[in-house]
């Protein structure tokens, strides 16, 4: 460690608190970017839902003020994402002086895999979850009923969706963090795939729409990345016996 772990516990306040703004000024600074694009942003997100509609059909807002907010919302969630890495950089500057040199080469790689891997699962919801769960439940809509969703029901479900398959593409990540950190073997995480099979496809039911096919869609994936950390781990096996 160096001399800044040492540093009383205002330094290291006055230090996070330095961070904080620098962060969330880069959220700032994004958010001021794209907000004359705040429509089409939003535009962008109700793409899937809007091709899986029928003809003539769109979305209502029942609340007066959702056609402005719900757009600034949705500009602010993208905001977060863009800054994302300049947000991590402050993280990472404030605790990297606290570090180990051999924490520090793994830190790196895994905050650089956290944030590629929930971006992977954003992008695999949206491109391929979206489109297959909407076109079943427009399919399943009875006769006489019109499909028109509410714009912030619809926010609030398209944001959960994206948390649910971004932290479920950090299953590697998470992985490799209990085997280094020396909390499970790699031969116990082995043992564990019967129980981590069931685990994926119970929360595949609970996360996704009623349909078999976003389920699955999200349960495979889960379990090819779980068996990518096992590849890393083995990589980087603690004990050289491991196999």
């Amino acid at each position: 460690m160096t001399d800044h772990a040492e540093q009383p516990l205002s330094a290291h306040l006055l230090e996070l608190r330095r961070r904080l703004l620098w962060a969330g000024g880069g959220v700032l600074l994004c958010l001021l970017a794209m907000l004359p694009w705040a429509q089409d942003i939003y535009t962008l997100i109700a793409k899937p839902l809007l091709a899986a509609l029928p003809p003539q059909s769109g979305m209502i807002a029942t609340d007066v003020t959702a056609p402005l907010f719900v757009p600034l919302k949705v500009t602010l969630v993208a905001a977060v994402l863009v800054s994302l890495p300049h947000t991590l950089y402050h993280l990472w500057a404030f605790v990297a002086p606290a570090l180990y040199r051999k924490e520090k080469r793994l830190i790196v790689p895994l905050l650089v895999s956290s944030v590629l891997l929930f971006a992977l699962g954003m992008a695999f919801c949206y491109f391929l979850v979206f489109p297959a769960a909407f076109r079943f439940l427009a399919a399943m809509t009875p006769d006489g009923v019109n499909m028109a969703t509410d714009i912030s029901s619809y926010l609030s479900f398209v944001l959960g969706m994206f948390l649910a398959f971004g932290a479920a593409f950090e299953v590697p990540v998470a992985v490799v963090l209990l085997y280094g950190a020396g909390v499970v073997s790699l031969a116990a995480l082995r043992a564990a795939r019967p129980y981590v099979v069931v685990g994926a496809f119970v929360v595949a039911a609970v996360v996704t729409p009623p349909d078999i096919l976003s389920q699955v869609m999200l349960a495979v994936p889960m379990l090819a990345l779980y068996e990518i950390g096992l590849l890393v781990c083995r990589s980087i096996r603690r004990d050289p016996s491991e196999s």
